[in-house]
């Protein structure tokens, strides 16, 4: 599937800019308890910043940046001795605390110490290079439906708080992706949001150098690299290809473009109704349209997460606005097949394909624009997926095409 085939003009372009935007991202360390293929991360022990600097960069976040949640990284932030202090300034400043965790020391004891914290919701990322051990050791995307569920069904015995997954996409996963969102419609009244992040690193094929300002690098220095000649250019709509393929009437709603393309796809999210047994529809651009519009004139901020009550929703937003958007008012017909279906709780749930940065031919490096991911380095905003290169050279990275 190439860009010709989905219109970017069709889709909603989601309204968030660097000084205005839905999600930031703090990272509270850098040290981790599993070591992910395709991490863009150096895992650093004793990496643990004080309360104090965490403090210093919240009110950062909230001088420079309007924000709605504040995504918790690392690094594994539940590794980090205070993290609980740290949900809780979160909450403090009236943002939402993300936690976006591989999961391991996640306990419902500790669940529930987060949760009086102020935590509003999980990112769990699983995907099957994470080098997890025992039960999981080798275990297929698929097969890790059952880790997932774990997780999720963990949030919902503690109840009222969000629930997400996210998974780094590679050449030989790429196929699992429908069964992966074939689970998450089955479970649809517990996870609201599945994240599929494409692989990226720097590989011996790329036509490029690199250098740090004036100064040339050396590409096998730097931290996201591999000796190996891997696939590192999948693209959002190819993951779309292969989701429609299963599920012919998935469609996305909405996108954040690249800095360098207008028609490239970086955040491609699709928005769906329905039950754990029917999927009623795929919400239209003048839906998100109305979500974010209305979120940012009564709340002062572009939506984010959706809490769980929100989620629940699903069959009020189909009677209710199915007069502003084409995607809504199908879905309610849909539903309205069966008239016993009104009586039936239904759900809203997400799916989102990030494409991270790509490689012009011409060296020029396409960012998302509008970069949710925004973290703080020497008190600036900076791209948290390059953070590396400014730690070991003091500034992002350019390509230039090899003479």
């Amino acid at each position: 599937m190439n860009n010709t085939i989905l219109n970017h003009r069709e889709l909603y372009r989601l309204p968030w800019t660097l000084p205005d935007n839905a999600i930031s991202w703090l990272e509270p360390t850098s040290m981790c308890n599993l070591a992910c293929d395709g991490c863009y991360r150096d895992n650093e022990k004793d990496s643990h910043k004080t309360i104090e600097q965490i403090k210093h960069e919240l009110d950062l976040f909230v001088q420079k940046r309007n924000s709605d949640c504040i995504s918790v990284a690392g690094g594994d932030p539940l590794v980090h001795p205070e993290i609980v202090e740290i949900v809780r300034q979160i909450k403090l400043r009236g943002l939402k605390p993300i936690l976006n965790t591989n999961g391991v020391a996640l306990t419902p004891e500790f669940l529930k110490e987060l949760k009086n914290a102020g935590v509003f919701g999980f990112t769990f990322h699983v995907d099957s290079k994470q080098g997890r051990g025992g039960k999981w050791k080798d275990k297929s995307e698929i097969e890790l439906n059952e880790l997932r569920f774990h997780y999720a069904k963990m949030l919902a015995d503690e109840g009222n708080i969000a629930c997400s997954f996210n998974a780094t996409v590679y050449e030989d996963t790429l196929q699992d992706i429908p069964g992966m969102i074939d689970w998450a419609h089955k479970n649809i009244d517990i996870v609201n949001t599945m994240v599929f992040i494409a692989f990226r690193y720097i590989v011996p094929t790329m036509p490029f150098d690199w250098y740090a300002g004036g100064q040339k690098v050396d590409w096998q220095t730097i931290i996201y690299h591999t000796e190996q000649k891997r696939k590192v250019d999948i693209l959002s709509t190819d993951m779309l290809k292969t989701v429609k393929e299963r599920i012919p009437e998935f469609k996305p709603c909405a996108f954040l473009n690249g800095t360098e393309k207008v028609d490239s796809y970086k955040w491609l999210l699709t928005e769906r109704v329905g039950t754990r047994k029917k999927i009623y529809g795929y919400l239209g651009p003048k839906f998100m349209e109305l979500v974010m519009t209305f979120h940012h004139l009564f709340k002062g901020t572009y939506l984010s997460y959706a809490d769980t009550k929100t989620s629940k929703m699903g069959r009020s937003t189909l009677l209710f606005l199915w007069a502003f958007d084409k995607g809504v008012k199908k879905a309610l017909f849909k539903m309205l097949r069966n008239p016993f279906r009104v009586f039936k709780k239904s759900y809203l749930q997400s799916i989102l394909f990030i494409q991270p940065v790509d490689f012009m031919e011409d060296g020029r490096q396409s960012m998302c624009d509008g970069c949710p991911d925004i973290t703080v380095l020497n008190d600036e905003l900076v791209w948290s997926c390059r953070l590396e290169e400014h730690k070991q050279f003091g500034q992002f990275l350019r390509s230039v095409p090899k003479g």
